[in-house]
């Protein structure tokens, strides 16, 4: 990437100083407006879960109140599987880079994490083998999992040229996007939706932008789709060639193979 910018004018410590406080004011700004978000996210109100998901995993038949693994709280993560491209989501994969590390923790403050994906499961261990990733990833492939979250679409869906996404019609492009859904199990073992998110709504826990949004160049993403697709690769591709398109998928160098196979 280019390594000049624009830089802003060049100020003495003390007129540098000024200027950072005037900042921190408007971060403090943020900082509270995000804690009042945070309090109307969980005072939304909750939707029972009255249907019976059941989910493949490694370790056979799962249903939906079976994934919260002894604890009172769920986060799913719908992954993208892009089985048009024979290939993975280069943003979904970028997002589950960011679950690991987290999920240590989180085990141990009654929330579970699981990533669920149109795919069999023999699919699903073979991208998250070749990744290095440990998290528990579910198929929904048997189920309206999905369908019933909106994050995946019929061709008769489709065809209709818009589908439901981001609590909009939004056109309609590929069968499977991406989204977060947060769910609750009470003491008597019912199920709650509590909370979804699609889009750049899910770029709250993406902490590489968050490290990018503190540097002198920012996201850097400059085109052609002024977005993670500019320069975001599946992390074992890098230096590989290839680029991605508008919708997320990889494609490849025909001229300069890629490092792994796919699956």
């Amino acid at each position: 990437m280019e390594s000049n910018i624009d830089h802003p004018k060049i100020v003495s410590r003390t007129e540098w100083l000024a200027a950072r406080k005037e900042l921190l004011a408007r971060e403090k700004e943020l900082t509270r407006a995000r804690d009042a978000v945070s309090v109307q996210r969980r005072r939304l109100p909750w939707v029972k879960v009255e249907k019976e998901y059941v989910f493949d995993t490694d370790d056979g038949k799962k249903t939906l109140a079976d994934l919260f693994d002894g604890r009172g709280q769920l986060i799913v993560y719908h992954f993208m599987w892009r089985r048009d491209m024979d290939d993975r989501c280069v943003g979904c994969s970028f997002l589950a880079d960011h679950i690991d590390g987290p999920n240590l923790h989180l085990a141990h403050h009654d929330v579970s994490f699981v990533v669920c994906s149109r795919a069999s499961v023999s699919e699903l261990k073979a991208y998250k083998k070749r990744m290095g990733w440990r998290f528990n990833w579910v198929s929904s492939y048997a189920n309206d999992f999905n369908y019933d979250y909106h994050v995946s679409f019929t061709p008769d869906d489709l065809a209709k040229g818009e589908v439901f996404y981001n609590y909009t019609l939004t056109p309609a492009s590929i069968e499977d996007l991406s989204g977060i859904s947060v769910f609750y199990k009470d003491k008597n073992g019912d199920v709650f939706h509590t909370y979804s998110s699609y889009a750049r709504g899910n770029e709250e826990v993406l902490g590489a932008y968050m490290y990018l949004d503190l540097t002198p160049k920012g996201r850097n993403e400059n085109g052609p789709n002024h977005n993670l697709s500019d320069w975001v690769r599946h992390h074992d591709r890098y230096g590989q060639g290839g680029y991605v398109d508008a919708t997320g998928a990889f494609v490849r160098d025909e001229a300069k193979p890629c490092c792994h196979a796919t699956e």
